[in-house]
């Protein structure tokens, strides 16, 4: 029965690759991760690895605007130091669609926050830890086509979907 499971896009930090800026994972909880297996087939990712960033890499958060304006060049990422890196996360997001699409998937679980993953909020350029609403590069470009983007903490949300799919 296993390939009537969904695919679902999910951030690979949350599998517990240390994959992030930091060369840490965010990893969920076995349960959750068992849970989120169970239901869907699961695609990990990491946007920014994808788009040629190594591990560990300097914080980046994005500067006059979210994700969307990074997409169309009015606003860019970049690192603490000043440094741009708005291509690779450019980069890294159209894989991740080109992903997503090669697989048909609807759905994506991705690290709340991230200038690349954030769904709902991010950081706001300071580097103050000062969140702001709006969207990572790739959660910006993934629901621009359509897929339905959730964080770790909507977990509960992204399981109701499929329990009501069946």
């Amino acid at each position: 029965m296993s390939h009537h499971k969904p695919p679902l896009l999910i951030s690979a930090c949350l599998l517990g690759q240390p994959v992030r800026y930091d060369g840490q994972s965010k990893s969920q909880d076995a349960a959750c991760l068992t849970q989120l297996a169970a239901h869907y087939q699961l695609l990990p990712v990491c946007p920014e690895c994808a788009g040629g960033l190594p591990v560990p890499r300097p914080a980046a958060e994005i500067i006059h605007g979210d994700g969307r304006q990074v997409l169309l060049g009015q606003a860019r990422v970049v690192t603490a130091s000043g440094e741009d890196v708005s291509q690779p996360f450019k980069a890294g997001a159209e894989l991740t669609l080109q992903l997503a699409k090669q697989y048909g998937c609807q759905l994506a679980l991705l690290k709340a926050n991230s200038p690349s993953c954030g769904n709902r909020d991010i950081y706001d350029g300071s580097f103050s830890q000062q969140l702001q609403h709006g969207q990572g590069v790739t959660a910006a470009l993934l629901q621009q086509h359509g897929l339905q983007v959730f964080n770790e903490n909507e977990i509960d949300q992204l399981l109701a979907l499929v329990t009501d799919m069946r």
